[in-house]
């Protein structure tokens, strides 16, 4: 396991009039899944991609190992050099191009030959259990099989950190609980950390141990998720703590459960 760290130093980040982020400071370590919590429109999306290396902040640093790689209005190492790979919320594949083409595209931005790259397209596909599906486009696919494809891509370039933004929105409840399992496995199995956006803490709970969770652009509460459900702060794991209590004592021996599987994650 790398011993790499990312961190948010006093980082601040606008579009026009709209603050999406206000000084918001938190870490990154490798073998800690995070997830980045919140509701609709509270910057998580833009951490992300900030953390990625996509977009510069107005204010603050993003460092890696407390060596500053993005600034305000900056970006000092590019988005292919921080050793990120990311799945967006809208999968961002190629319409026209198949499975195995757009993880080939996903690789264009290494030192790779021809034979290499396809070499690893190859592996990445298998891994995520989609090789029958190479040469099929993203239309004539499900929406779960369009998700593992994106995770290949991602995963193809053998990423440190795996940044994942949303990427279970609009996908029904049975294939979630068949992918975010496997998302764990393929984590362990690479030595990738996972970064999970998400709006959803059940989806936090099945693979993250951690959370940082943002309101209107800031931090309200962070740290492991157990300790954070036990006394929650915001609103978000109010309620979602609010649900278990309501439906007392059946769900107590399951968040219980939960609870111990989140501690004993790894990562």
């Amino acid at each position: 396991m790398n011993d790499v760290r990312f961190g948010f130093r006093s980082l601040s980040k606008s579009y026009g009039t709209t603050k999406a982020l206000c000084d918001v400071s938190f870490t990154v370590t490798a073998g800690e899944h995070l997830a980045v919590l919140g509701p609709s429109g509270s910057g998580k999306s833009t951490a992300l991609r900030l953390l990625a290396g996509l977009e510069a902040p107005d204010a603050g640093l993003v460092l890696r190992n407390g060596v500053p790689v993005s600034e305000p209005g900056r970006i000092l190492l590019a988005p292919h050099l921080r050793g990120i790979s990311m799945v967006f919320q809208d999968l961002a594949l190629w319409p026209n191009l198949s499975a195995h083409a757009n993880v080939m595209m996903g690789l264009s931005g290494l030192a790779l030959s021809r034979s290499e790259a396809r070499t690893r397209t190859h592996e990445a596909l298998s891994l995520c259990g989609i090789e029958e599906l190479a040469d099929r486009k993203p239309g004539a696919m499900s929406g779960g099989q369009q998700q593992r494809v994106a995770l290949a891509r991602a995963v193809a370039v053998r990423p440190a950190f795996l940044l994942m933004d949303e990427p279970y929105a609009g996908l029904d409840l049975v294939l979630k609980s068949r992918l975010l399992p496997e998302v764990r496995e393929l984590a362990a199995l690479q030595g990738m950390t996972v970064v999970l956006v998400t709006h959803d803490p059940w989806e936090a709970m099945s693979l993250c141990r951690s959370a940082v969770v943002l309101d209107r652009g800031r931090i309200v509460e962070a740290g492991l998720l157990t300790d954070l459900l036990d006394a929650p702060r915001s609103d978000l794991l109010r309620v979602f703590q609010g649900e278990f209590s309501r439906h007392e004592p059946e769900k107590v021996a399951y968040r219980t459960t939960v609870c111990e599987a989140v501690k004993n994650a790894a990562g």
